[in-house]
């Protein structure tokens, strides 16, 4: 089977099992059913035109963040201090559990992501 992450997540369990998810409304899902596959790591791949309209935070995990394509700025907030990562082409970040960070796009882009959903915060830009 082949899986493309931008239309459907993998869900990587505790226990070692994978599973598709459909990306189709993943973040509507009823917070018992959002929990459940926030248990595990989730990985998701999104293309981006625009700067993030949101700051978002794992409370349980790291994010893994992987630039496939394209150029972002990525800004992560450390107490207050904002820290700047420029990533053009490809490269990786791995952004600390409980680290605000958004993304300013300078060139539109694809990005893989490895985090856990579990307890995902976001707040407006």
């Amino acid at each position: 089977m082949i899986l493309h992450p931008q239309h459907t997540y993998v869900h990587l369990a505790e226990d070692g099992a994978a599973r598709a998810l459909s990306a189709a409304g993943f973040w509507q899902l009823p917070e018992a059913e959002a929990d459940q596959n926030g248990q595990g790591w989730l990985i998701s791949e999104y293309e981006f035109v625009e700067d993030w309209p949101t700051w978002e935070m794992h409370p349980e995990g790291d994010e893994f963040v992987y630039l496939l394509s394209g150029a972002v700025e990525l800004l992560l907030d450390r107490a207050g201090t904002i820290e700047r990562i420029f990533v053009d082409g490809s490269g990786a970040v791995v952004v600390p559990r409980g680290v605000w960070h958004t993304a300013k796009v300078c060139i539109p882009s694809r990005m893989l992501h490895v985090t856990r959903g579990a307890g995902t915060q976001t707040r407006p830009v």
